[in-house]
């Protein structure tokens, strides 16, 4: 399967203030996005990719640093999202650190960065401003929206608010809302942040310095849960960094703790402070079934007519198959065509981004499912 090459991301400004969910508004804002393949004469061919945590609008191709997109293996020319086939769209959601209007920016009340002040954003706000540039592209209706983990939460989403502007919706390792644990694991994390004594209450780019040991924290604990315990056992069980012991409470002593702690280290090289306690509270915030007493089928009332594919892993303990079982109930009591499969994958959580041939078997047939009700 050929590669996309080299992809160059483009920026839209919007002058219109974004409501929002708390009763503010977004003024002035910037979207990064990228898009892949062409966009047929009816332009009924377009799909749309949600991003999840630490990811942005780089889906798929090299990028101007040489990195590849985080879902290039499932997206480009002859893969299960076929860029030969399909016109698609990733964005780079408002509040992120990866080019669109995030608290690292001027905020035009202020005249200085928005740090903690920017306004806390919920997924239906995302969804909200994925829409009104869905709509600048001439775009009147997606043929699929495809996210996976909190992505899947705003390709449901989209369903909910958007219902006659999508045909298709893919969810991937997602839930309906975040238990009560996945909550305590972001608390965790975001307390590590805010308790670093470079946060400055969050404006601590007025100071030139960046939170790295919450940020590193915060990372170290996210990715625990993004792995089953088989998959850690396999790759590192209680292997020693070393031949002898350093008989320390503070040196390296076992290679998952060398491994935890690159990846940490990676982490606050490339990612936002604010933008980190946004996103997890985005988290925690979305509850479709809330504002229908908690009952989840009413809440997909709306997407009658919209089909679905949901997937879920065996092992991934953060978003299990239950809570993709909950979504499928809701849509089957509603008698909404709904695919469901449930992948026997020993990755844990990441494994709806790694190259796992039944999974994208699964994809590829749904996509092909998908391309049937395009026009040429």
């Amino acid at each position: 399967m050929a590669s996309l090459g080299p992809v160059s991301a483009q920026f839209m400004r919007f002058e219109q203030p974004l409501p929002l969910q708390s009763g503010t508004v977004l003024p002035d804002y910037t979207l990064a996005y990228e898009t892949y393949g062409t966009l047929n004469a009816t332009r009924s061919n377009a799909v749309l990719v949600c991003h999840a945590l630490n990811a942005g609008h780089h889906v798929a191709g090299i990028d101007d640093k040489g990195s590849a997109g985080w879902w290039d293996n499932l997206v480009g020319p002859g893969k299960p999202l076929d860029t030969d086939r399909f016109f698609v769209i990733g964005i780079n959601n408002p509040g992120s650190c990866f080019g669109s209007t995030g608290p690292m920016h001027l905020n035009p009340a202020t005249g200085r960065a928005w740090g903690a002040d920017f306004p806390v954003v919920t997924v239906e706000d995302w969804v909200d401003a994925q829409a009104r540039l869905v709509e600048r592209l001439g775009i009147t209706q997606l043929a699929a929206v495809l996210g996976g983990s909190l992505g899947g939460m705003q390709a449901l989403a989209w369903t909910l608010r958007y219902p006659d502007r999508v045909r298709h919706c893919i969810a991937v390792a997602t839930a309906p809302n975040l238990s009560a644990q996945n909550i305590a694991f972001n608390e965790v994390a975001r307390r590590a942040i805010v308790t670093d004594p470079e946060f400055h209450g969050g404006h601590f780019y007025e100071h030139g310095v960046v939170p790295r040991r919450g940020l590193r924290v915060a990372r170290m604990i996210g990715h625990i849960t993004y792995l089953s315990d088989d998959a850690m056992e396999a790759k590192f069980g209680r292997e020693m960094r070393e031949a002898e012991r350093h008989w320390s409470t503070q040196e390296i002593e076992f290679q998952i703790e060398s491994y935890l702690r690159h990846q940490g280290d990676k982490f606050s090289d490339y990612f936002d402070a604010n933008t980190y306690l946004l996103i997890t509270r985005a988290l925690d915030y979305f509850d479709p079934a809330r504002e229908h007493g908690g009952d989840l089928a009413r809440a997909f009332a709306v997407a009658r007519g919209k089909r679905f594919l949901l997937v879920s892993f065996t092992t991934d303990w953060r978003f299990a198959p239950a809570r993709s079982r909950e979504i499928v109930k809701a849509l089957v009591d509603n008698r909404i065509d709904v695919s469901y499969a449930e992948i026997d994958a020993p990755h844990g959580h990441d494994a709806f981004l790694l190259d796992d041939e039944r999974y994208h078997r699964v994809m590829r047939a749904y996509f092909e499912r998908v391309g049937q009700g395009c026009d040429v």
